[in-house]
C-alpha cells in the first residue's frame, strides 16, 4: 500500500496537468513553429521562456500511473486500472468477470 502523501502528490500532479494543458499546448505550436522571420524567432524565445515558468509538476511527463485501489506504481495494467498484484487477487476471488485462471 502506498503512503497517503504519495498518493496526494499523484493527485495534486493530475490536476496541475489538467490546469495547464491548454497554456503548454499553445506555447508549444509557438515553438515548433519553423518559420525563420526574426519576429517570430523571438515570439519562440519568449515561448521557452513562459514554458519554463510554468510548475515543472504541471508536464503531463511527470504523470505516474498507480493503481487505483492500493496506489502501487508499478505493475500497473491500463486495462483495468489496477496492478497486477490487485488484479490477482481480484481474478482469483471471481470479482473481475469474464476472467479466470489458465490452466491447461
Amino acid at each position: 500500500m502506498a503512503k497517503e502523501s504519495m498518493k496526494a502528490r499523484e493527485r495534486k500532479r493530475e490536476r496541475m496537468v489538467a490546469r495547464d494543458v491548454s497554456k503548454r499546448a499553445a506555447l508549444t505550436t509557438i515553438i515548433k513553429s519553423s518559420s525563420t522571420d526574426e519576429t517570430v524567432q523571438n515570439a519562440k524565445w519568449d515561448a521557452m521562456l513562459a514554458i519554463q515558468k510554468l510548475p515543472a509538476n504541471g508536464a503531463k511527463v511527470r504523470l505516474h500511473n498507480r493503481c487505483g485501489l492500493t496506489g502501487r506504481p508499478r505493475g500497473y495494467m491500463r486495462q483495468f486500472g489496477i496492478s497486477r498484484v490487485t488484479f490477482r487477487e481480484m481474478a482469483l476471488a471471481g470479482k473481475i468477470p469474464g476472467i479466470k485462471k489458465s490452466s491447461w
